[in-house]
């Protein structure tokens, strides 16, 4: 399609490294605040404002939110490389006869399990789709790669309005909305400021569990329609490997890193201390970044069945961090400069006079979509732009979990325009972002519409 060939070429010409992008935005944070805003402090105002930056760098309660993030991708990687998965993923692939029932086997887990964590549904996702392709491959049964591949990217465009979603359950945490709106003045909107935003009026509210499946079963409903009209690629791959322990003879004290028993022990010890821990959050439906961490960690020691497997596989996980550890500082800083400076102020106060009760959460669904192309990280945009979107809720009286979940939405959607957490299925999938975009873009036309009305309903 000539259109994705446009997108293409325009990413790859004009957007830089998700890195370089936010060393650009933070340099035109620094010129706006000097511009626009006035020197509080009595210093120099270029030195205020750099402070400003450099102490929302390293603010601790950020620094721990990005590390909780960091743990949840590399946690929901590393079950997907555990024994149990791969059954499960060699499962599903067996049933595949068409490229309609290839396409719908990869898409509807996938969306199931990064509802769940968006680390496992990223690469649960890439490793099914490739092998269906494999399965497909050796047993001759024509399909479409290419949409099989959206399909594996499709859980990406819902899984911030998950329980592993970064705002959601980062306003869960007591006293995460308190620290993020540190800069509102006004004492009749602090007032109104809750000390958590509960999943359980977010991620578990009634509407958005309906969205939720209302998406899931319109994209599945879209990829079979697909795969009955779209002609089969050609395939050349090679089996891709699940890591594993090599079986080699041990002796000593390794072989307490390879012991069934010593995991599985280990795993159930953290299992059990999880539910005496947090079983007063789970009745309440109350999610918290470190509550499935926990959990993950848990859960995925038991599933390996070693430590040497589960070290094996957090080696493999860790690389996909790197972006979250070197960029969210940077957004921490550009939030510290709005934030210090009064920038968040005025342009809350924007939002606040274009805006009604009706309008706020569409045009956060907007912004947060255009955003979401800039600052390809939901937890990054989360500390820029949530501060913003929560103050001018908060002055027009919307709803402060629908406008958690407008963000939300936005930014999730145009996951399915933005190529850059699309790599890693790519790298597994042996695909180009070109193949995959004709079927994310008709994705994320569908999902935009869904997400829209469902704003307007609730």
């Amino acid at each position: 399609m000539a259109l994705t060939r446009v997108i293409e070429k325009v990413f790859k010409r004009y957007l830089p490294s998700p890195f370089t992008i936010a060393i650009l935005l933070t340099v035109v944070t620094v010129i706006l605040a000097l511009c626009f805003t006035e020197n509080k402090e009595g210093h120099n105002h270029v030195v205020t404002v750099l402070s400003y930056w450099e102490s929302g760098i390293w603010n601790n309660g950020l620094l721990v939110f990005a590390y909780q993030m960091m743990l949840i991708l590399v946690l929901g990687h590393v079950l997907v490389l555990s024994k149990p998965m791969e059954k499960l993923i060699l499962g599903i692939t067996s049933l595949v006869r068409t490229t309609s029932s290839a396409a719908v086997l990869v898409v509807l887990p996938t969306m199931l399990v990064s509802f769940f964590n968006w680390g496992l549904g990223l690469i649960f996702g890439a490793i099914l789709a490739r092998k269906v392709g494999e399965y497909a491959q050796a047993n001759n049964i024509p399909i479409n790669y290419p949409l099989v591949g959206a399909a594996g990217y499709g859980g990406l465009m819902v899984w911030h309005g998950g329980i592993s979603g970064s705002a959601p359950i980062k306003a869960s945490e007591e006293g995460h909305v308190q620290e993020l709106m540190q800069h509102v003045t006004n004492s009749q909107l602090l007032e109104q400021l809750p000390d958590i935003i509960s999943t359980s009026s977010t991620v578990f509210s009634a509407w958005n569990l309906i969205l939720f499946t209302v998406v899931a079963l319109s994209i599945t409903f879209v990829v079979h329609w697909m795969g009955k009209k779209t002609e089969p690629t050609k395939l050349h791959l090679k089996e891709y490997q699940f890591k594993s322990v090599d079986s080699e003879i041990v002796e000593g004290a390794e072989r307490f890193d390879r012991s069934t028993w010593m995991s599985t022990i280990f795993g159930l010890l953290l299992l059990a201390t999880f539910f005496i821990q947090y079983l007063p959050g789970l009745i309440k439906l109350n999610i918290t970044p470190n509550m499935l961490n926990f959990f993950m960690l848990g859960l995925a020691i038991l599933l390996h069945g070693s430590f040497k497997s589960f070290l094996n596989a957090v080696e493999e996980a860790i690389g996909d961090t790197a972006g979250i550890l070197i960029q969210f500082p940077l957004y921490f800083g550009i939030m510290g400069i709005m934030a210090n400076s009064g920038m968040i102020n005025g342009i809350s106060d924007f939002f606040v006079s274009v805006s009604n009760t009706t309008t706020l959460p569409i045009f956060t669904f907007i912004s947060a979509g255009l955003v979401n192309i800039f600052v390809p990280s939901g937890g990054g945009q989360w500390a820029v732009q949530g501060p913003l979107v929560l103050e001018s809720a908060l002055q027009l009286g919307v709803p402060l979990p629908k406008a958690v979940m407008a963000l939300v939405y936005g930014d999730q959607i145009t996951n399915m325009l933005q190529p850059f957490w699309a790599l890693p299925l790519l790298g597994i999938t042996k695909l180009k972002a070109k193949e995959i975009l004709p079927y994310t873009l008709v994705f994320m036309l569908v999902g935009s519409v869904i997400y829209i009305a469902g704003l307007l309903i609730w």
